[in-house]
């Protein structure tokens, strides 16, 4: 029996608003990738896509099972953890009087909500070494916005978050930027797998492997180097 879902969601708006999307994906108990979703939402805001996210990741997991959900999103959070009591007992008014925005997106999540045991985690977005599950979602939602298109998959083909660079200490010069490791192919970088997967030729790679570009997806350097 399955104890304890943990997952993340997020939204992305390029221009906010602008084309906009919502994303998230769905881990075992130990944090382990096993499914993803993303869908566009047109021309909307960053905050409809975070609550967008949110919601079709409830209506898409077990109701019974105990949820953690991580988040970027302080809004989306204080949301549903915080002010909505106060708007449902001032008949989704703010404190200043006004009507609560994305009202009937709040409701509906206030719904799926009723009888879960759901914990909301913060988790700061685009940190080195942050939170994977994080950074899925972030790509996944992201790539959704760009191209209005619907995806999704399992652990075998999850989004590969763009590497995220560290930030100088103040006051420090900035040091000559590291040669970027490409294939023998001439083009592709390389990077360690976040998380294992399948390169196109079926065979697998572990996390911590070196993976690039092998197509439209990710693998062996040698299997990029065949295609050429």
């Amino acid at each position: 029996m399955v104890e304890r879902i943990v997952a993340a969601c997020d939204g992305a708006a390029k221009g906010n608003p602008g084309p906009a999307a919502w994303a998230f994906v769905v881990a075992d108990g130990t944090g382990a990738p096993q499914r993803w979703q993303a869908g566009p939402l047109g021309h909307s805001t960053n905050n409809v896509g975070e609550l967008t996210a949110l919601e079709q990741l409830l209506a898409a997991t077990d109701h019974t099972t105990a949820l953690e959900v991580r988040l970027d999103s302080t809004y989306t959070r204080d949301a549903v953890t915080k002010w909505l009591k106060g708007w449902k007992r001032n008949g989704w008014k703010t404190a200043a009087g006004k009507p609560v925005a994305n009202r009937e997106l709040i409701q509906r999540i206030d719904a799926l909500l009723e009888g879960r045991d759901v914990t909301f985690v913060y988790v700061p977005a685009h940190q080195v070494n942050g939170d994977p599950l994080n950074a899925i979602a972030d790509k996944a939602a992201s790539d959704a916005a760009r191209t209005q298109q619907a995806a999704g998959g399992t652990a075998a083909d999850l989004p590969v978050p763009d590497p995220v660079r560290a930030s100088p200490a103040r006051g420090d010069r900035p040091a000559a930027s590291p040669a970027r490791k490409r294939s023998s192919s001439g083009g592709s970088r390389t990077l360690s797998a976040r998380f294992p997967g399948t390169c196109p030729c079926a065979r697998p790679y572990a996390k911590g492997d070196k993976i690039t570009k092998v197509g439209q997806s990710w693998g062996h350097p040698q299997c990029a180097d065949a295609q050429t």
